[in-house]
């Protein structure tokens, strides 16, 4: 069970510095707090009491999307939702579109934020993967005798195991930067013990560009979670897929170079063979995305599926 004395809803980035300072060591971060309660029940220690819940969700420092030419801005408060509502954030998005409608449900998605869940620093976070494919650093804020203090470290740097990152007691997650992909197709893929509401076992994210004749990769970006201790980017993948042919030989390649990346020392045959498959169907349909001719993903899926 979770009780607390306090629930601080605070509207400017100084009133939550406030708060957290009142109750130095004592308090929580919520913006969606969709994740609080499981983390009670499961108890980590039998009932959990805290002294104060602060709310940082109506913060306009986390809030609002900025899209740019190269990249966008996305605040830290950000629920998982805009990336099916906002089609102008989806068209430069794509992989965090097919995120989204894997992640929970639609009551969970219409207030889990991305900063929270990279926040809790979850081996099997939907929002990871997804947002390193997207090369996305983080902004943190610090306040200290100077004034309100930034920040950023790149993503990949900034989980360091299950529930381990970098943020420095004092800091909140401000906005993250990614990497603008109008031109890609994007893909999600994602296994569990049920279709949704559920902790993925294994979750992949795509984002894939093709070239001008539409019959060769060019740029391929891929991450993995649920598969080790973070979420990881299968770089070698990523460099065998660069400019080579569009074709089940090249898939099937591709799906079979990176599975010593399964680190899991539980079901670990498993977790393999759901990689290879993911690879597979995610680079296909992130291909079709982007404008490959479908005939051709077809017979390339009939091929490795044979």
């Amino acid at each position: 069970m979770l009780t607390c004395d306090h629930y601080i809803t605070a509207r400017t980035l100084d009133a939550a510095f406030d708060a957290m300072e009142a109750f130095a060591g004592r308090y929580r971060l919520v913006a969606g707090a969709t994740d609080i309660l499981p983390w009670a029940r499961e108890g980590r220690a039998g009932d959990v009491h805290i002294e104060a819940l602060i709310d940082i969700s109506k913060i306009a420092d986390l809030n609002g999307v900025v899209i740019g030419k190269s990249r966008v801005r996305l605040g830290a408060a950000t629920p998982f939702q805009a990336f099916l509502e906002d089609r102008a954030l989806s068209a430069v998005l794509p992989n965090m579109r097919h995120c989204a409608i894997w992640f929970a449900c639609d009551q969970i998605r219409a207030s889990a934020t991305i900063g929270g869940n990279v926040a809790n620093a979850s081996p099997a976070a939907d929002g990871m993967p997804a947002l390193l494919v997207l090369n996305a650093e983080v902004e943190l804020a610090l306040r200290d005798t100077g004034g309100v203090r930034r920040r950023s470290v790149p993503l990949a740097e900034l989980v360091e195991g299950p529930s381990r990152t970098s943020i420095a007691p004092g800091e909140i997650i401000t906005s993250f930067e990614c990497d603008a992909l109008p031109t890609h197709g994007g893909a999600f893929e994602k296994v569990g013990h049920r279709r949704s509401l559920v902790i993925a076992v294994a979750c992949l994210s795509v984002a894939v560009s093709l070239d001008a004749g539409r019959k060769a990769f060019d740029d391929v970006r891929i991450a993995a979670g649920g598969i080790g201790p973070k979420a990881v980017r299968l770089a070698h993948t990523e460099a065998l897929l660069r400019g080579a042919p569009l074709d089940a030989g090249t898939i099937a390649e591709a799906a079979e170079l990176e599975l010593d990346l399964v680190q899991s020392r539980s079901r670990r045959d498993y977790r393999r063979a759901v990689l290879r498959g993911f690879l597979t169907r995610a680079l296909v349909c992130a291909a079709r995305e982007a404008g490959a001719d479908v005939d051709v993903l077809e017979q390339t899926l009939e091929a490795v599926d044979a």
